[in-house]
């Protein structure tokens, strides 16, 4: 059985920041790309970053670029974003998924930003 958990969301001040973790199981993380996206309030799922199965290949979206760096750790099961220097417009669910639609992810962890 396929299973993503995300954890480390929490509420932060602009500027602070936050490691989201993902511990997957049920398959073989090193055969897969990786995501992270996000779905906002009111808003649909948007990917943030995604990372390569070898993990050679690293990209973010604009929004984001300079800010958060997705990472993997393969022999953990595990896959990593640090973001830092949040705005309030990162307020979001954050989900690991499996695919850049996030039709395979896991339940979200919710991370807020607010002064």
């Amino acid at each position: 059985q396929v299973q993503l958990v995300e954890s480390g969301g929490g509420v932060v001040q602009p500027g602070g920041s936050l490691r989201l973790s993902c511990v997957v199981s049920g398959f073989a993380l090193s055969d897969y790309w990786m995501w992270w996206v996000r779905q906002a309030p009111g808003k649909g799922l948007e990917w943030v970053s995604k990372i390569s199965n070898r993990g050679n290949h690293i990209y973010h979206a604009n929004f984001v670029k300079g800010r958060f760096t997705i990472s993997r750790d393969d022999a953990k099961n595990m896959v990593f974003l640090q973001m830092n220097d949040l705005k309030p417009e990162d307020t979001a669910v954050y989900y690991c998924a499996r695919d850049e639609k996030g039709q395979i992810r896991g339940q979200g962890t919710q991370v807020t930003v607010s002064s």
